[in-house]
């Protein structure tokens, strides 16, 4: 019997990653799907038989539909082939920042609830350093150096099976993923993608991707940046390089190597890239198009050099690609115009729509059902926020011009990005608060030389204790993900507040570095590999 589908939700066969990846091996089984740094080098068919034989031993190991799985993997060709094997199975991929330790750790897998989890034998140990709620068995990719009490280790091998498990009958409404973006009044939440909101994005956001673009993806598939790029991949029947990390020195060099066509530059990497000295070999690359987030006044000068189209939009987790620009676009810091599709308005604190050319909050809606975020992972107050009066809320401050450009003003929230990663100011705060001698503590972003932001904690102390600032950094490099460990201390008597005992952080941001603030890299603390490493100062 047929049934009605409202014409406006896509197929099975066009978004949920089961039916895609059956359709592409079916269409073009011979055809390159992705590339890794280890040489691996696979085709639709071989995606295929390697994701039913990886479900095949999820399913052996208890994983039932609609079960969520956390994956703390590093980017590479384990950590695909089981992400699209707990799809193919119908179940949920929940993967894990590899930076996150502690309470940040504990907290996205409580909230996670999940029982199993796919984990590198390198992070292992952080598990036994914390309350693991529902886990009870890991997967172990390597050799585990330990066991850890009540968690059940289990060989990666098992994960391979001689044969293939069936693929699990998805709607196109059901949650595909969980991808865990930074909290700013509250803890991490986890994104409830669903395989329409994943279409959605590229239906009218990338569309000048076709079949025959091959992405270079430099970012981590806990980032929507990686995982939703593979997704993109999938869905217009092209394919992927996977490169561990961006370096300016070599990136050309990858480039030319996997004959990519397509890259998203975040950030500072397109700076970073213009930044090397210009070479005759600029152009002698097989790079198409470039998508620069934000755009910067380079643009133009980036598509010259390199000889490349670019391209911007305004994305997050939670939405699906609502601004997108025109091909080499000349309106420098506009995020592009409202897609088809989508509705948009700026709004005060009480969703009033302000007036013309005023500063307001980005608030979304789409035409589809599904479109958009399907809410927080076991946080209804959280969703219930976000998506209050039938809108969904970005918390991004917005100002549009009489032509229908849009342009990103500044965080209605108080999260800070640096270095691609977005921070929650929460999160610092509560972390630098549990050193013994700190009362009270605010976070807050303040220039880097590189764009983006740097973090700069300020903090007064209990009654009769005193600090030194590389002590508080050897302590947060132990409790945090290396990229939240603020670069500026500051410790003053008091923090400044409002009539409510609301911390003024405007007051603190126009201080910025005031003189006597501390400085981790001038004093010869530096992160390498994640790791703290402690240098002689700069004479």
């Amino acid at each position: 019997m047929n049934r009605w589908r409202d014409p406006r939700m896509p197929t099975p066969e066009q978004c949920v990653l089961g039916d895609q990846l059956e359709f592409r091996a079916r269409q073009t089984p011979d055809k390159l799907f992705a590339l890794f740094e280890t040489g691996e080098r696979w085709t639709y068919a071989e995606t295929l038989d390697l994701v039913r034989r990886t479900g095949e031993g999820l399913r052996r190991l208890g994983v039932k539909q609609g079960d969520y799985v956390n994956v703390w993997l590093p980017a590479g060709p384990d950590a695909v082939r089981v992400w699209f094997a707990i799809n193919w199975i119908g179940a949920i991929y929940v993967p894990i920042n590899l930076a996150y330790r502690g309470r940040l750790l504990e907290h996205v897998i409580a909230n996670a609830r999940a029982r199993l989890i796919l984990v590198d034998a390198e992070l292992l140990p952080r598990l036994a350093e914390i309350d693991r709620a529902a886990l009870s068995d890991a997967v172990v990719f390597g050799d585990a150096a330990a066991e850890i009490p009540a968690l059940a280790l289990r060989d990666s091998a098992l994960l391979l099976a001689d044969t293939g498990a069936p693929k699990a009958d998805v709607e196109v409404w059901d949650t595909r993923m969980v991808i865990y973006t930074s909290g700013t009044t509250g803890p991490s939440k986890g994104v409830l993608i669903s395989s329409a909101q994943a279409f959605s994005s590229t239906e009218y956001g990338w569309s000048w991707i076709g079949e025959d673009d091959r992405f270079l993806i430099a970012s981590p598939l806990f980032h929507i940046s990686g995982a939703g790029m593979i997704g993109i991949a999938l869905s217009v029947g092209g394919s992927f390089a996977l490169a561990s990390r961006f370096s300016p020195s070599t990136f050309w060099d990858i480039v030319r190597e996997t004959q990519s066509t397509s890259m998203v530059l975040m950030g500072v990497m397109a700076t970073f890239l213009m930044k090397q000295p210009s070479r005759p070999e600029d152009r002698d690359h097989t790079l198409r198009s470039v998508l620069l987030s934000p755009l910067a006044e380079d643009g133009q000068a980036f598509a010259d050099r390199f000889g490349v189209d670019v391209f911007t939009v305004f994305n997050m987790t939670e939405i699906s690609t609502p601004l997108v620009s025109e091909r080499n676009p000349q309106v420098i810091g506009s995020c592009g115009k409202l897609r088809p599709g989508v509705e948009a308005r700026l709004v005060d604190a009480n969703d009033c729509e302000v007036a013309p050319g005023a500063l307001g909050e980005l608030i979304l809606r789409t035409d589809r059902t599904w479109g958009m975020n399907s809410g927080y992972l076991n946080d209804p107050e959280a969703t219930a926020r976000a998506w209050r009066n039938g809108w969904f809320h970005t918390g991004d401050a917005f100002r549009v011009d009489a032509d229908g450009n849009y342009f990103f003003v500044d965080r209605v929230k108080d999260s800070i990005r640096r270095r691609g990663e977005n921070i929650s100011s929460f999160e610092v705060e509560g972390e630098v608060c549990a050193h013994p001698a700190v009362r009270e503590a605010a976070a807050v972003a303040v220039p880097s030389e590189y764009g983006e932001d740097e973090v700069l904690v300020a903090v007064s102390l209990n009654s009769g204790m005193a600090l030194d600032p590389r002590d508080l950094v050897r302590f947060l490099a132990r409790r945090m993900a290396h990229f939240m460990v603020p670069r500026y201390v500051r410790v003053l008597d008091e923090l400044p507040h409002t009539p409510t005992q609301k911390v003024e952080k405007h007051v603190l941001r126009a201080a910025g570095t005031a003189p006597g603030t501390f400085d981790r890299e001038q004093a010869g603390m530096a992160f390498r590999g994640g790791n703290l490493v402690e240098e002689a100062s700069p004479a």
